[in-house]
């Protein structure tokens, strides 16, 4: 691929984006709130992710590293045990091992709260993933443990809107 060919994901910044979702976070966790945008591209799906509120942790060798999913239910409403219940499972139409599910994304990296995040991929489309939800977790995903990576509580959700 020729240089010139690369795509200019920065002339996205200044449209609007086929799909977003608002995120809150839970009783637990009130001053989480952000954003998440997801643009169709003809590379794939390019997503961009803005965050505040986020827990901190202080400390050597510690971190503020957050499970970040497309999970698979519609709604950021639950129960007592569950604030996010009906969120769902990560979204895996194909139903893949973890973490090939088409719902998993990379970590979100915290910064004294704040978290920014971009990134492309082709694991699902924005018509495939309006009207589900994106879902925060305590701990960061291990990559390996079955079903969903021991990535912790659900902390914050959001519901993903079409244009």
């Amino acid at each position: 691929m020729e240089h010139n060919e690369y795509p200019n994901f920065a002339a996205l910044f200044w449209r609007r984006p086929d799909a977003h979702a608002k995120v809150l976070g839970s009783g637990e966790y009130p001053e989480i709130a952000g954003t998440v945008r997801f643009y169709r591209t003809r590379y794939g799906t390019f997503v961009i992710t803005e965050m505040k509120g986020l827990p901190t942790d202080s400390g050597s060798c510690k971190g503020e590293i957050f499970g970040f999913h497309v999970h698979g239910g519609g709604a950021c409403s639950g129960n007592e045990n569950d604030p996010f219940a009906n969120a769902g499972q990560h979204y895996n139409p194909l139903e893949c091992p973890h973490p090939y599910h088409a719902g998993d994304l990379p970590p979100l990296f915290g910064a004294d709260g704040y978290a920014y995040a971009a990134f492309l991929t082709n694991r699902f489309t924005v018509k495939e993933i309006v009207g589900k939800t994106v879902v925060i977790h305590s701990q960061p995903d291990d990559f390996t443990s079955q079903p969903a990576g021991n990535s912790g509580r659900k902390i914050a959700c959001g519901e993903i809107f079409g244009k």
